[in-house]
């Protein structure tokens, strides 16, 4: 169960990074708002998680989820760059996740 909790607040961690830059410095309400529900509803699910999931590998995790979570949303939807070198980084990312997934279960 931690490892849904934990991939629900890297989804939270998604959705505040992506809102962030319509805060406009949090002088807007709604965005701020929006960002403020979903930093703390991130922070609340990943501590959770970190009942049953070491804490160094689920803030790993968490942070993974985010960066490349909020790098795909800036490439689909934002236009931001797309280059081979950019993906490749990402996708070293996205294995050292999956990584840590399967050596915390093999350790169960």
């Amino acid at each position: 169960m931690g490892w849904i909790y934990l991939l629900a607040a890297g989804t939270c961690e998604i959705l505040y990074a992506a809102a962030m830059s319509r805060t406009d410095g949090f002088t807007k309400l709604w965005p701020s708002a929006f960002c403020i529900v979903f930093i703390a509803a991130s922070m609340y699910l990943l501590s959770i998680a970190v009942r049953t999931i070491p804490i160094g590998t689920a803030y790993a995790v968490w942070v993974g989820i985010g960066a490349v979570g909020t790098a795909a949303y800036g490439i689909i939807a934002l236009g931001e760059d797309r280059s081979i070198l950019r993906l490749l980084c990402f996708a070293l990312i996205l294995s050292g996740i999956v990584g840590l997934k399967l050596l915390s279960e093999s350790r169960v």
